[in-house]
């Protein structure tokens, strides 16, 4: 049984919201938003700092913030889609009434304050940290007024999501500009914007395939829109895309120039999500929309992965 099945209306504040956490925000997220900002953060420090990569106590509060960031944007989230999601989810923990959007504003307070002190911290006062964290915030709070063009912007799917993705590139300039601390990072830094983008957009789509059976006229889908066979060849090309900018992040960390079987290695993370998502185009079912999703989300995991191991290779990385 699943949490938010044993949460009821009488059980504590706590339990309630954990049912919720477990339905809508995760502890697993955690893993993928640690890779992101060891591999931002790691990045920013080797472009900006000579030997090795060093982390220390204060990127534990530099992943509070980040873990706070995301939680606000799905607290944005839950907030913006409400109406919606009482007509298609009814029973998910925030639309049966076990927890209120007004339990949601508190955590979302307070993730913003976990942000922005933070975040003022690491820059020791207005400085390049909190102004790249700001930038991002900004531009959370328009996408949670839907950019003041809701009803118009809704039915234009694909500049919804380019709209609401625009977000990742900015946070991941964030966690590298926190590792770089009040050095400027170098436009470099752009491949690693790219890279987000990219990722985070193949997880989007892909997250939105449904099987034709699957499909419902209140919920977006972008195999309404590409249809069953375009939209898995979308997500290739994204994904593709994203190796290139993570091949020439590569050629940054290896000055000296990078070694064949590396691009074996980003080729081969590439492998399992492409198979997955031609066996849904050629068989399309909820079972394999399912399984796109899970190897998207491990190929964008991986390429993180294959960057922070490139940059130990490199530099070498120690705790300091």
């Amino acid at each position: 049984m699943s949490e938010s099945k044993k949460a009821t209306l009488e059980s504590p504040l706590l339990v309630r919201l954990g049912a919720w956490a477990k339905e809508r925000f995760p502890l697993e997220n955690a893993v993928l938003f640690l890779v992101l900002y060891a591999a931002a953060l790691a990045y920013g420090r080797m472009s900006s700092t000579p030997g090795e990569v060093f982390f220390g106590s204060d990127d534990i509060l530099g992943f509070l913030a980040v873990w706070a960031f995301f939680l606000m944007l799905r607290v944005f989230d839950e907030h913006k889609d409400y109406e919606l999601d009482c007509h298609n989810h009814p029973d998910r923990v925030l639309q049966s009434g076990q927890i209120t959007l007004g339990h949601l504003k508190v955590l979302g307070v307070i993730a913003v304050l976990t942000q922005g002190g933070v975040s003022y911290h690491l820059s020791g006062g207005w400085d390049l940290i909190l102004m790249f964290w700001l930038v991002a915030f900004v531009w959370s709070l328009l996408m949670a007024a839907e950019f003041f063009c809701g009803e118009w912007l809704e039915k234009r799917l694909v500049l919804y999501a380019f709209s609401h993705m625009v977000v990742m590139p900015m946070a991941l300039v964030w966690m590298a500009q926190m590792g770089a601390g009040a050095t400027e990072l170098g436009s470099s830094v752009g491949l690693l914007a790219g890279l987000s983008f990219l990722s985070g957009a193949a997880f989007e789509v892909t997250r939105k395939i449904k099987a034709p059976e699957d499909e419902r006229d209140t919920i977006d889908s972008y195999t309404k829109v590409f249809g069953t066979t375009r939209a898995p060849i979308v997500v290739l090309f994204l994904l593709t895309a994203g190796v290139v900018f993570l091949g020439l992040l590569l050629g940054k960390v290896f000055p000296q120039g990078v070694e064949f079987w590396w691009y074996g290695i980003l080729v081969a993370t590439l492998l399992p999500a492409a198979m997955a998502l031609l066996r849904f185009r050629k068989q399309p079912s909820a079972a394999a929309a399912k399984k796109c999703e899970g190897m998207v989300a491990l190929a964008m995991l991986a390429g993180y992965v294959i960057l922070l191991a490139g940059i130990w290779v490199e530099r070498g990385v120690t705790w300091a």
